[in-house]
């Protein structure tokens, strides 16, 4: 069971920079995808063995003076209820300022661990500064400085210390974990009831930890899998609905905690940038996707070119993934609600498919001979093998070539598309690696 640590502080005092210090050794591997505008904000840090996820959530304030304070407030709120522990950051060249004593305020009150970080205390003299910060009464402030990385070992050290031990989760027996995510109100709760109908008792809740998701067990129709749920577990807190942030930090933990995500669209709204924010997060986990574009019965043209020209629109806006199930549904009618479980059943499946590596070669090596990689400085490029690694959390794919290091990221692409286009993994992610051979 993965944790979360949000990172809160006001504007400027090295909330991104810390964030990229602490998740640095993923990062140069996170730039290169394609799609990377917002999803800096998210990203895992791994410290003597352990993992957990880290959100910044400077990237989600709206920079206008008056409901700028306003904002950030909120987002503690979130914070302080979504996230196992608070980096609480603040500048030690600046002191106390009476924003952050509000802050402080709310991280008080807060049932979890907070641990407050003097940042910049780039030399010797700046850490005069750090007595200020027992005013906060949040205890003793550790200085860093994440530009320069100083402090910020002994602090991962304090939040493994604070963080709560990794309970086992429940719910690790094989079953596939389907989670339902997506914007609020795009009708997320109303798909999980109609897929529970009104039998309740074929459900069992196992809740996780305190503050997971619930896994609710499903198990007729010959269907048999845990749905996460993390919609109504704990009390909404007086945030409105329709913050951004709000939707990204509650997807998390749903997304983490599942195999397949089933994405959720207001057809009536169409594909918005939060849908894409949800969309990164969960190629970024590497998880199975299908996508429902929810409350089709309010549409009032239902012929086949609109249907088209929506997936379409779609699946242009999440390229370069598009291998994926578009099902259009209403949770409200039942429209197509049993396909949107098949379907799921069958991603899944998608992602523990082997492929034999005599029948990979003989099926790429032509298509490779044919359209081999573009030589670069006159050295060419030559593919000789390809083989799947077993027993990966999604298929993976190793290319043995003699210059692997000029193999640049279209020509994976090209080769994932093959793949694809010769056996089904719709809706699973692919792992293509290219090696020396």
């Amino acid at each position: 069971m993965g944790n979360l640590v949000a990172i809160v502080g006001r504007p400027n005092v090295g909330k991104s920079t810390l964030f990229n210090r602490l998740t640095n050794s993923r990062q140069a591997i996170v730039s290169d995808e394609a799609g990377t505008t917002r999803d800096r904000q998210y990203g895992k840090c791994e410290w003597c063995g352990r993992e957990f996820s880290v959100v910044d959530t400077g990237g989600w304030v709206v920079n206008s003076d008056d409901v700028f304070e306003e904002e950030i407030r909120k987002q503690v709120l979130v914070a302080t209820e979504e996230a196992d522990l608070v980096l609480f950051l603040c500048d030690i060249k600046n002191g106390v300022t009476d924003w952050d004593m509000d802050v402080a305020q709310i991280l008080r009150r807060a049932k979890l661990p907070v641990i407050l970080v003097a940042n910049k205390a780039d030399d010797g003299k700046d850490l005069y500064g750090q007595y200020d910060f027992y005013k906060l009464g949040l205890g003793d402030p550790y200085c860093i400085s994440a530009a320069t990385g100083s402090g910020t070992g002994d602090l991962l050290d304090k939040v493994l210390e604070a963080l709560p031990e990794k309970q086992k989760d429940e719910a690790e027996d094989g079953i596939p974990r389907f989670a339902v995510v997506g914007r609020p109100n795009a009708g997320k709760s109303s798909i999980i009831n109609a897929f529970i109908g009104e039998d309740r008792h074929i459900v069992t809740d196992i809740a996780g930890t305190t503050r997971d998701s619930i896994y609710t067990r499903y198990d007729k129709f010959g269907f048999d899998f845990y749905l996460v749920d993390t919609a109504g577990i704990r009390r909404k807190n007086k945030v409105s609905e329709d913050l951004e942030f709000y939707s990204v930090m509650r997807s998390i933990r749903a997304i983490e905690n599942s195999d397949v995500c089933i994405l959720m669209i207001d057809a009536t709204r169409g594909i918005e940038a939060q849908d894409m924010n949800i969309f990164q997060l969960i190629q970024k986990n590497n998880k199975s996707l299908v996508v429902v574009v929810n409350k089709w019965d309010l549409v009032e043209e239902k012929s086949q070119v609109v249907i088209d020209t929506f997936e379409q629109a779609i699946r242009k806006r999440m390229a370069p993934f598009v291998d994926f199930p578009i099902i259009f549904a209403s949770a409200l009618t039942k429209q197509r609600i049993f396909k949107v479980l098949e379907t799921a059943k069958e991603v899944y499946l998608n992602r523990k498919v082997k492929i034999g590596t005599s029948k990979l070669n003989e099926v790429m090596l032509p298509i490779v001979e044919a359209t081999p990689p573009p030589s670069i400085k006159g050295k060419y490029i030559k593919i000789k093998y390809v083989s799947q690694v077993p027993d990966t959390q999604i298929p993976t794919f190793i290319f043995y070539a003699n210059l692997p290091q000029y193999i640049k990221e279209p020509y994976k692409r090209f080769l994932e598309n093959k793949i694809r286009e010769n056996w089904t993994l719709t809706g699973s992610p692919i792992n293509v690696f290219v090696r020396q051979k």
